[in-house]
């Protein structure tokens, strides 16, 4: 099996990671794990979600978060920000977004449930977003890129569909969801394949929620096929919360622990991802979801 040597993981524990908790995290506790997170050597951080405050109410201070981390870290790292709709990536883009996460699911009844919007209602908004991003990147989130949490298994062509949709409207880069976590090796590699071979141009991006414990097994697979650019939670959070039964994300510990002892580099100081990952739970007060973290606070 060919594998790369360097693999690219992009952080999302500030958004995807808080996003489900429903008790209010403090806008500087979210600020103090960004910062901590900033000196574990990332280049992208996804920072919080311009949603409507009664959608998702942890996500209400997301410029007071965005604004921060930016003027302590300008030229450090750069600050992703997740919108679902043209206001939300106006929000973003006033508050200093380096890049929009946009998010439309190949599922029409997932995106009816997540945007409140049809696909081709959001693949316009999308267009809209692209006209005014400017010097801003804007990614295009494929949700329920594998499986739908309403509609059953989604086939490749409604992905790669809306694919052709969001490159025709102008986004940068493509990641692809396993928003509820259940897709298989199998299942990974029967929609990798023929994407990275129909465009062999982009550079994917895979956001994999970890419910059923495939996600490793996953990430295995996308990387024997050219997949170098991974999304990943600190401490193993995360979930959707119009997905009923989504799971965390991968730890980004775990991920990090497995690439090493593969000798992939990440550019990543893993120690210091354990200690955010400890901070995590000493300031949140919830149980660790990744396995390193897990072992360590019972070692502890």
């Amino acid at each position: 099996m060919k594998l790369p040597q360097e693999v690219e993981i992009i952080e999302v524990c500030p958004r995807d990671g808080f996003q489900n908790i429903k008790t209010p995290i403090p806008a500087e506790t979210k600020i103090e794990i960004i910062d901590k997170l900033v000196g574990c050597g990332f280049k992208w951080i996804e920072a919080t979600s311009f949603v409507h405050p009664k959608a998702i109410p942890q996500m209400a201070d997301a410029a007071q978060v965005l604004q921060t981390v930016k003027e302590k870290h300008a030229g450090k790292v750069s600050f992703i920000a997740l919108a679902p709709n043209l206001f939300g990536a106006q929000r973003a883009i006033e508050a200093g977004a380096d890049a929009i996460t946009f998010v439309i699911s190949a599922s029409e009844k997932h995106n009816l449930e997540n945007t409140k919007q049809t696909i081709e209602q959001s693949v316009a908004a999308l267009t809209e977003v692209c006209k005014i991003k400017g010097d801003c990147k804007v990614r295009l989130a494929v949700a329920t890129a594998f499986d739908c949490p309403f509609a059953g298994k989604v086939e490749p062509g409604q992905v790669i569909s809306l694919i052709e949709a969001g490159l025709a409207a102008g986004a940068d880069d493509i990641v692809l969801a396993d928003t509820i976590g259940t897709a298989a090796p199998l299942q990974m590699e029967a929609l990798l394949k023929p994407l990275t071979q129909k465009y062999s141009q982009l550079s994917f991006i895979l956001h994999i929620h970890d419910t059923q414990g495939m996600g490793l097994a996953n990430v295995v697979t996308a990387l024997s096929l050219g997949v170098t650019r991974f999304e990943t939670a600190a401490f193993g959070l995360g979930g959707c919360p119009f997905a009923p039964g989504a799971a965390g994300n991968i730890a980004t510990e775990d991920l990090v622990n497995m690439l090493h002892k593969m000798d992939i580099g990440t550019g990543l100081n893993y120690e210091k991802i354990l200690q955010v990952a400890h901070c995590i739970q000493a300031k949140l007060g919830i149980p660790p979801m990744g396995h390193l973290a897990r072992i360590a606070a019972c070692q502890g």
